[in-house]
């Protein structure tokens, strides 16, 4: 543990983390973990935007505060929320508020004009880019720091919105490596999907949602004709629901894929290592992703994994060392770097390397790595305690 000499009063201000387990809700969760691993003795008010109540599924030490907002109505909630955490703050005067939604920085940056507290924003992707509301525009610029989770969407806040490089700095997400491990192909998914074992078999882990369809698996299925004429058994599953499934049967169906797509629709937590560990090739050519967690705990398994060369996906793969970057928008170019991977002949060797691939994703994005920074972001950039 760090010594104590700041942070005594902490307020972390998240959508939520209790319940829906997106990219931000688990982000939020290892960041409280990582702070209250180094700052034992601090005090933590936390807040929801979204949950009700806590659960055993995640750990927090017992002296925390939780504040939910959950229980408004919608349309009340995002002013009952900002009241809720401006009015406290001007209560308890905590020496850092740190939000891991953006959106919450225009209420934290009122709070710093009342009473002068200092925050940090946490910007994880879609929401950092293309920023035009002029509150939020001044909030980034009174921010004491912007934590970005990946190099991608800071170089994006720094291009568009002009920022102080020295405040925008990186914490890249990170997973449970005790989670996502290397195992055989699970028997009973092969019985459950009717697969055999050596059938090539690729998989994308995400929600089917209609505003989520950049994530790639439209081009993954347009691209399956082409590696099905090279690979005659490869099968492709989608672990994930939403509103955007009876599309994407009709585009299956369209394509004559109905022998050679699962749609595995939603696959809970426990069984997701297993899922990974079903397939050859993690695929998930995205064009709007701010990072991926799903490519690290596919590396984790040891799988060899391509995403897409134009969005926050290029970190988690270390800009192609661990795995296979394209342009998401040429199928041509999807279909034939999947042919090369499954086929065993793909350049880069380290991606048949499953016990390599592992320890280099750990070292790179393990929660001690990420705890580390944690640890150094808070000793060179957080206020003294009042």
């Amino acid at each position: 543990m760090l010594k104590q000499s700041f942070a005594s009063k902490l307020d972390l201000w998240f959508p939520n983390m209790f319940g829906f387990k997106g990219g931000i809700q688990v982000y939020s969760a290892f960041l409280l973990q990582a702070l209250q691993n180094l700052f034992a003795d601090a005090k933590y008010n936390v807040y929801l935007k979204h949950d009700i109540k806590t659960s055993s599924d995640i750990n927090y030490l017992d002296k925390t505060q939780f504040h939910f907002s959950g229980m408004f109505p919608l349309k009340l909630r995002t002013p009952m929320f900002a009241s809720k955490i401006i009015t406290q703050g001007l209560i308890d005067k905590p020496n850092l508020v740190i939000s891991t939604h953006l959106n919450f920085a225009i209420a934290a940056h009122q709070l710093k004009r009342l009473n002068g507290t200092p925050y940090w924003a946490v910007a994880h992707g879609v929401d950092a880019w293309n920023i035009t509301n002029p509150k939020l525009q001044a909030a980034l610029r009174s921010a004491d720091k912007i934590i970005s989770v990946s190099s991608y969407t800071r170089d994006r806040l720094l291009s568009e919105q002009n920022l102080d490089p020295d405040k925008v700095l990186l914490l890249f997400n990170t997973f449970d490596a005790n989670r996502f491990k290397i195992t055989t192909k699970p028997a009973h998914l092969l019985e459950r999907y009717k697969l055999k074992a050596e059938q090539p078999i690729i998989l994308t882990v995400t929600r089917l949602a209609s505003d989520e369809r950049y994530k790639g698996y439209d081009q993954i299925l347009q691209a399956l004709p082409q590696i099905r004429h090279q690979l005659p058994d490869a099968h492709y599953i989608v672990v994930g629901k939403g509103d955007d499934v009876s599309r994407v049967k009709q585009l299956i169906s369209e394509l004559n894929l109905q022998d050679c797509v699962t749609l595995a629709g939603f696959v809970p937590d426990e069984e997701l290592n297993e899922h990974y560990n079903l397939c050859d090739v993690f695929a998930m050519p995205s064009q709007g992703e701010g990072f991926g967690i799903v490519y690290l705990e596919a590396l984790a398994c040891g799988k060899p994994t391509l995403a897409g060369n134009q969005d926050g996906a290029v970190d988690p793969l270390c800009h192609g060392e661990l795995g296979a970057l394209v342009n998401p928008t040429n199928v041509d170019e999807i279909a034939q770097n999947l042919i090369q991977i499954l086929q065993g002949t793909y350049t880069n060797s380290l991606i048949y390397q499953p016990e390599a691939l592992r320890q280099k994703v750990i070292d790179k994005f393990g929660f001690d790595r990420f705890q580390e920074t944690v640890a150094n972001l808070m000793q060179n950039y957080a206020p003294k305690a009042k």
